[in-house]
């Protein structure tokens, strides 16, 4: 299948994507890995008159972590460098096991982390790990900046917060806390398939106990969401094999999934149930905790 038509505008500047951006509306999507928009208009399932394509900005596809602040990345950097950074795979392997699960090895290279979550798919391979990680856009437009946490930028399957004329040019991931732990996993047809289910945890020890803990689970809700109730079963509590069991059924209880062609509302229900404890009983052992 083709591409359809489209008038393709380059800009040289973020203040000129924004200015492009503005001047067409909602006729216009940024163009940076190009690997889920390409493809939706393949499908003809998106048609925008017009893309512009950020690629040749310079200095959009950094990568770097400062100690006291975190990790900040540009909107050009991929899945893949995601993957390959030292200082991902050691202050965030969540993360890291995120980028790993994602597609093959092609795709990463193309693909960008802030596309990603910006492609508003309730699937996002990295949104749940980046929602526990308390990760944080910074977003450019006519009126200025703004910083948008992750957890709030989605608004529904394949839309989120911003305005039509704005655009993410920064993501920041703060330092993790203290002797936190934390894992990812997703379940899929295949590895490299979109995930059926995915669902990310961070424990926060307190000594013995669960100090804080978040839950994050994707494809199973129009939107990317927090566990709540799933975390509050287990905060401030010393993890034993009853809670771990309470907090996953928990869990499966606020995913709201529905029955496509990758499996039944029911059958992703049980998925999240036993994900859910696979990844919080990792997170307990990265933080140093024992379940009782």
């Amino acid at each position: 299948m083709n591409v359809p038509a489209f008038e393709y505008l380059r800009a040289s500047s973020l203040e000129q994507a924004c200015a492009l951006l503005s001047s067409h509306g909602k006729q216009a999507k940024i163009l940076a890995g190009g690997t889920d928009i390409l493809v939706k208009m393949k499908h003809r399932r998106l048609i925008p008159p017009y893309l512009v394509d950020i690629k040749r900005i310079p200095g959009l596809d950094y990568i770097r972590y400062e100690e006291g602040d975190g990790l900040r990345a540009g909107p050009l950097v991929s899945i893949e460098q995601v993957k390959r950074s030292l200082a991902v795979r050691k202050r965030y392997p969540l993360l890291y096991q995120a980028a790993a699960y994602m597609a093959t090895i092609a795709i990463r290279n193309q693909a960008t982390l802030v596309g990603n979550i910006c492609n508003g798919s309730p699937s996002a391979e990295t949104a749940p790990a980046l929602i526990v990680l308390d990760a944080k856009v910074r977003v450019l437009g006519p009126s200025g900046e703004r910083v948008i946490p992750v957890e709030d930028f989605f608004t529904g399957p394949g839309t989120t917060v911003l305005a039509p004329d704005e655009l993410v040019v920064e993501l920041w991931i703060p330092e993790p806390p203290a002797g936190a732990g934390g894992a990812y996993q997703k379940h899929s047809l295949r590895r490299m398939d979109v995930a059926m289910v995915g669902v990310a945890a961070l424990v926060v020890p307190d000594g013995e106990m669960c100090g804080d803990i978040r839950i994050a689970l994707s494809a199973v809700a129009p939107t990317p969401i927090r566990a709540r109730k799933a975390e509050d079963v287990l905060r401030g509590q010393v993890p034993t094999e009853a809670l771990l069991e309470a907090a996953s059924q928990e869990a499966a209880g606020e995913s709201r999934p529905i029955t496509d062609i990758r499996g039944t509302a029911e059958a992703r229900k049980d998925i999240v149930e036993t994900l859910t404890g696979q990844v919080i009983r990792q997170a307990l052992r990265a933080a140093k905790l024992e379940v009782r």
